[in-house]
């Protein structure tokens, strides 16, 4: 995925942007997003990046995850079970979807989250998700891992912000001299919320990167 982004930015010739990137479960495509502040697929992704090539970006956030190994909740999972349900039922409609995924998500804002993963089959119109599941399925065991074990192979020192839910456990206190290590311009903003930031702070979330961008290209 790290190659997907790098070879997008090549492609399109995008000169210093900003990567963005939340869970690996945020499957938006970077071909939809015209500025220049491309989200990355995945928090470790946009992390992965910035260490693979540090003088191509102009800045990084990182949102809701650490440059460590991780374990994947049993939510992942589950959430690819409802997927794999809605594209079964051959849906068209997200209403429809909402309602296959209501047994597996209580929460609405996150269900609104996991069907922007959603697009429409070409031929039949029934919803499916932009990745194969069989794919996802299969990479479940590796896909909270970080390339990166030590900040002597990479670094990147542009401005970084590390976004995280009190209420999660990815971004833990005692995880923030690592991040220092490999980031050592990285500052850290709190949201009232769990993993899914976005979803559950929106405006949070906006005013936090907005005010991030403006202070690092003052910098």
């Amino acid at each position: 995925m790290a190659d997907d982004v790098q070879e997008f930015i090549r492609v399109h010739n995008i000169k210093l942007p900003a990567l963005i990137g939340h869970s690996m479960y945020d499957f938006s495509a970077a071909e939809e997003f015209l500025s220049t502040e491309i989200p990355g697929r995945g928090a470790k992704v946009a992390m992965t990046v910035a260490l693979r090539s540090p003088k191509s970006l102009r800045a990084l956030v990182s949102v809701d995850n650490a440059p460590i190994d991780a374990n994947l909740p049993s939510d992942f999972r589950k959430y690819l079970d409802g997927m794999r349900e809605i594209e079964a039922a051959e849906v068209k409609k997200q209403a429809e979807a909402d309602q296959i995924l209501r047994k597996y998500e209580d929460a609405l804002p996150i269900r609104q989250f996991l069907m922007t993963n959603l697009v429409k089959a070409p031929h039949s119109g029934s919803l499916r998700l932009r990745i194969p599941i069989k794919t996802l399925m299969s990479s479940l065991n590796n896909m909270a891992d970080f390339p990166f074990k030590s900040s002597d192979e990479a670094r990147y020192k542009g401005p970084t912000l590390f976004v995280r839910g009190t209420r999660s456990h990815y971004v833990a206190d005692d995880v923030l001299p690592v991040i220092g290590q490999f980031f050592p311009k990285f500052t850290v903003r709190d949201m009232d919320c769990g993993h899914w930031v976005i979803s559950e702070q929106p405006e949070a979330f906006l005013q936090a990167v907005v005010s991030f961008f403006r202070d690092s290209d003052n910098e």
